[in-house]
C-alpha cells in the first residue's frame, strides 16, 4: 500500500458506509488437523453496478489486494478476505467511518485476538464475538455459530 491520503480514506470510508459490507463468519474446515475444525473468515466488500465498476478497479489498485467479481445480476463486488489486509484496511478507515463504526471496532477486536495464541476456550470467546455480527449486519443466513463450535469441542 502506498501513502494513504486522509481525504481519499474519508471518501473510501463513505463508500464502505453506503455500498460496502464488513463480514466475520465462522467457517468449517474439514481438512484441519487441529482439534478445532473451524476458522474465522473476515472480509470487506464494496458493491457497485457493473457498468460503474471502474471505481472497484480503482479501489483494488489503491489497496493492492483482493479480487473483483462481476455477477450476472449486474452488480460487481470488490472483496478483500486476507485477514492481515482486512486488519490494515479497517485500521485505516476507522477514523472516518460513521455508519459501520461498531462493525469496525468489533472486527478489529476479533482480528487482534486471532493474532494471539489461543486455547479452545479463547477461540470460543472469539466465536462469540463473531456471533455479534449477526445483529450488526442483520444476518439471517448464519448456520455456524459459537454454539456449533462449542458442541464440536465437547468430548
Amino acid at each position: 500500500m502506498r501513502f494513504m491520503d486522509p481525504t481519499t480514506l474519508a471518501y473510501i470510508a463513505g463508500f464502505l458506509d453506503g455500498d460496502g459490507s464488513i463480514f466475520f463468519q465462522i467457517v468449517q474446515r474439514k481438512n484441519y488437523k487441529q482439534r478445532i475444525k473451524f476458522q474465522i473468515r473476515s472480509s470487506i466488500a464494496f458493491y457497485q453496478k457493473t457498468t460503474f465498476s471502474e471505481i472497484l478497479e480503482w479501489l483494488k489498485n489503491y489497496f493492492g489486494c483482493g479480487y473483483i467479481r462481476h455477477r450476472k445480476t449486474g452488480i460487481s463486488d470488490y472483496t478483500i478476505v486476507e485477514s492481515n489486509e482486512v486488519l490494515k484496511i479497517l485500521t485505516l478507515l476507522q477514523p472516518y467511518v460513521r455508519l459501520k463504526r461498531k462493525q469496525i471496532e468489533l472486527g478489529l477486536e476479533i482480528l487482534q485476538r486471532l493474532k494471539e495464541e489461543h486455547s479452545n476456550e479463547n477461540f470460543l470467546e472469539i466465536c462469540r464475538l463473531v456471533d455479534k455480527f449477526k445483529e450488526l449486519n442483520y444476518s439471517k443466513k448464519r448456520t455456524i455459530t459459537s454454539d456449533t463450535v462449542s458442541k464440536s469441542l465437547s468430548p
